[in-house]
């Protein structure tokens, strides 16, 4: 099966979770490297590995990202990565997947399945560096109490400042194995 290889530059995991209970706040992470499985001609399996620099955490908020990254949230110091590793994959329409896995956030995996849809692929149109690129967008939501992220403070009315569900969205693009590693060799940018 063709190895694709996540391009940072182009891929972003980003996350939802309610405010104070009136709100959104979302926030993303583009340090982002890793792994896909898949075969374009025969696209009855997909597979993933993935990891995420937890430190990389960005909300536009700097005061709001360095909370994230203590050790009431994320915990960076101690749990530098973020990882989801793909033990399972089905087909469900003629794009679509879902993919069932491992995520590890501070040390502690819990399986997920993220609905996964592939955008397709296309070659780049650079001469130095024309390499073959894919697409694959999925969504899923955790508990973030399942992970050890559990920070929190009371509002007036039973309210509560950070809510329980994340809504996680991560874009990737990914460049053929084969056809990157010549590239890199010589020193270019893909």
């Amino acid at each position: 099966m063709p190895i694709w290889i996540i391009e940072p530059g182009h891929t972003a995991a980003e996350f939802c979770v309610r405010h104070m209970m009136v709100t959104w706040v979302r926030g993303h992470f583009k340090d982002v490297h890793g792994s896909l499985g898949f075969d374009p001609e025969n696209p009855a399996t997909l597979s993933m590995e993935a990891t995420i620099s937890a430190a990389g955490i960005w909300t536009g908020e700097p005061q709001r990202d360095e909370h994230l990254r203590s050790g009431d949230f994320l915990d960076v110091v101690n749990h530098p990565a973020i990882t989801f590793k793909s033990t399972k994959s089905e087909r469900t329409g003629g794009n679509d997947y879902q993919l069932t896995g491992e995520l590890t956030i501070r040390g502690i995996a819990q399986p997920i399945t993220l609905s996964v849809r592939y955008l397709g692929r296309w070659r780049t149109p650079y001469n130095d560096a024309r390499v073959t690129r894919l697409g694959f967008t999925g969504k899923t939501t955790i508990n973030r109490h399942d992970f050890g992220v559990s920070w929190n403070s009371s509002l007036e009315n039973a309210g509560i400042v950070v809510g329980s569900e994340v809504l996680i969205t991560i874009d990737v693009e990914a460049i053929l194995d084969t056809e990157l590693r010549p590239i890199l060799e010589r020193g270019s940018t893909p």
